[in-house]
């Protein structure tokens, strides 16, 4: 008679190696980011924190209505809260990769180089000046 592999193998299995998986991306890219329903409750903690700080105890009754009003709007909303926290990852890489450019152009112009503009980098005139900056 042949020995029947014990039922939860295959998950205890998946699960090693899900777990591995997880320690290898930790060490590999660094923890992995805040969950942001979390952070807009930790926000939201530091914001009441600091108005008890200021108010004193007669803010407490406001800071209280306020987190139970949030806390089902967070529980809610959690799957919006990740769209917009991606967004704004994304909006960030963009905005850097255009400073990053601008960076580059401004370097070049300073260095005596051609960017490549239509004008050469700089004004006719040769004054610096403001500079539109291009984001597309």
């Amino acid at each position: 008679m042949t020995e029947q592999p014990e039922p939860d193998a295959w998950a205890a299995a998946c699960e090693e190696d899900l777990a591995a998986e997880r320690a290898r991306r930790q060490e590999r890219y660094g923890a992995p980011p805040p969950d942001p329903a979390e952070e807009v409750r930790r926000l939201a903690d530091s914001v009441a924190e600091r108005v008890g700080r200021a108010f004193g105890p007669v803010a407490r009754p406001l800071t209280d209505r306020a987190r139970a009003a949030l806390d089902p709007l967070i529980d809610r909303n959690a799957e919006v809260l990740h769209h917009l926290a991606g967004a704004g990852t994304e909006l960030l890489a963009a905005y850097r990769a255009a400073a990053l450019r601008q960076e580059r152009q401004w370097t070049r112009g300073a260095a005596g180089e051609d960017d490549g503009g239509p004008d050469g980098g700089g004004r006719a005139d040769g004054g610096g000046g403001a500079e539109r900056i291009d984001l597309d």
